[in-house]
């Protein structure tokens, strides 16, 4: 038995985001760790509603897979070589309503409307920035979204 719970931890994804921000709900996603290179990119999809449906993050030069529900008008950023996600400003009420990027180069980037509660998530050490994101979704959008910090690829190597 103590097998079978090892091997389906092993085999799951997983997030180890301290804290999930929204109600949460639905169908969990997480994004899968790349060991080798770090975020580069953020795409984030909003609907007709102004809620965030669905997130695709870039490691190194390619996209993962789209997390969430479908459709919305995608917006993205790409960050500039060694540029880092260092810190995440949001808002929900029943879904994911906003995000702003934060990077350790001073610039912002804002996605979707402010409306709801507020939460601001941010690494416990200062050399840390954002390796995945995890949460949850329904058919109209995210209902929760949590962070995984850890150090940039270049210090792990």
């Amino acid at each position: 038995m103590l097998l079978w719970l090892t091997l389906a931890l092993l085999w799951s994804p997983t997030c180890w985001a301290q804290q999930k921000y929204g109600p949460g709900g639905g169908t969990y996603f997480s994004t899968s760790r790349d060991f080798q290179n770090d975020i580069t990119g953020i795409r984030v999809f909003i609907g007709p509603l102004g809620l965030i449906k669905s997130i695709q993050v870039r490691f190194g030069s390619s996209w993962s897979e789209k997390y969430g529900a479908p459709g919305g008008t995608p917006q993205e950023v790409i960050l500039l070589p060694e540029e880092h996600i260092t810190g995440i400003y949001g808002s929900y009420k029943n879904f994911l309503r906003h995000l702003v990027i934060y990077t350790d180069r001073g610039r912002l980037f804002p996605f979707g409307k402010e409306d709801g509660n507020t939460f601001i998530a941010f690494p416990d050490e200062s050399d840390k920035v954002l390796i995945g994101v995890c949460g949850h979704y329904k058919l109209l959008g995210i209902t929760s979204i949590g962070f995984e910090w850890g150090y940039p690829s270049f210090l792990n190597k």
